[in-house]
Parts: structure tokens; C-alpha cells; sequence
């Protein structure tokens, strides 16, 4: 057909239909649980200072899929246990698209709160500075 992009025989367009479709299903298909469950399993998320620190940046990547990795794979599993019972077929790019979905996005936006969080409620109580009166000025 003119103006749709396709590969041998299938669609571009139809290809980009399906993916958004089964992705739309998985919130309230089978399995629906570890849309909540896998994103609490993550470390707290630092996103800005990733962007932000390229000294770190690679101790930093490999912290974070040392927390992630986990997740992400057993996100990659229950993803194709889902579709071997909805859909009866794997597709590889919607298992990454939801393992990316469920355990990477929330520890890149946890982290940092988290942190920020936990900072403010273990950091020692401020402690009030007695400042002397200020003497009378002649």
C-alpha cells in the first residue's frame, strides 16, 4: 500500500498497533500484579546525577543494573510467561519494552526521591544556635 512502511509482508503500522495494544492489555490481563510488585523490588533512582556526573557515570550504570538486573530479568520472565498464555507466541521486543517499563523506569524515578527521603529523616535533628543578645549600640 502507498505510505505504509512495511517489512516483507507485515505492516510497520500494524506492528507499532499490536505492540501498543498487548502492552495495553497487561494492566489488566493475567498476571496483572507485577505491574505493582516489580517496581517496589528496586533500589531508590538517580537519574540527574547519571545525566549530570559523566565521571561516575560508568561505576554508576554498573551499580544500577547490579540492582536492576535482577528485576529486569524476572521482569523479561513473567512477561513471556504472560504471553505464552495470552497471546501463545513471544514477541522479544514487547518482553523488553516491559521489562524496561517495570524495572528500569521505576528505579530511575524512585532512586533520587527515595534518597531525598531517607536523607531528611535519618540526617540528626538540628540543633538551635543560642546567638547572644546584641549589645545596645552607643
Amino acid at each position: 500500500m502507498p505510505g505504509r512502511r512495511s517489512i516483507g509482508a507485515f505492516s510497520l503500522d500494524d506492528m507499532w498497533t499490536r505492540v501498543g495494544e498487548q502492552l495495553m492489555a497487561r494492566v489488566s490481563g493475567p498476571m496483572h500484579f507485577r505491574l505493582v510488585l516489580q517496581p517496589v523490588m528496586g533500589k531508590p533512582p538517580y537519574f540527574w546525577s547519571l545525566l549530570y556526573d559523566p565521571a561516575h557515570r560508568k561505576e554508576m550504570v554498573r551499580d544500577g543494573w547490579k540492582s536492576v538486573g535482577r528485576v529486569f530479568i524476572l521482569a523479561l520472565i513473567l512477561d513471556a510467561i504472560y504471553q505464552g498464555i495470552v497471546l501463545h507466541f513471544f514477541y522479544l521486543g514487547e518482553a523488553i519494552i516491559v521489562a524496561i517499563v517495570l524495572a528500569i523506569v521505576p528505579y530511575l524515578i524512585l532512586r533520587g526521591i527515595v534518597t531525598r527521603l531517607a536523607r531528611k529523616r535519618l540526617a540528626p535533628p538540628d540543633v538551635p544556635v543560642k546567638v547572644p543578645p546584641e549589645s545596645p549600640r552607643r
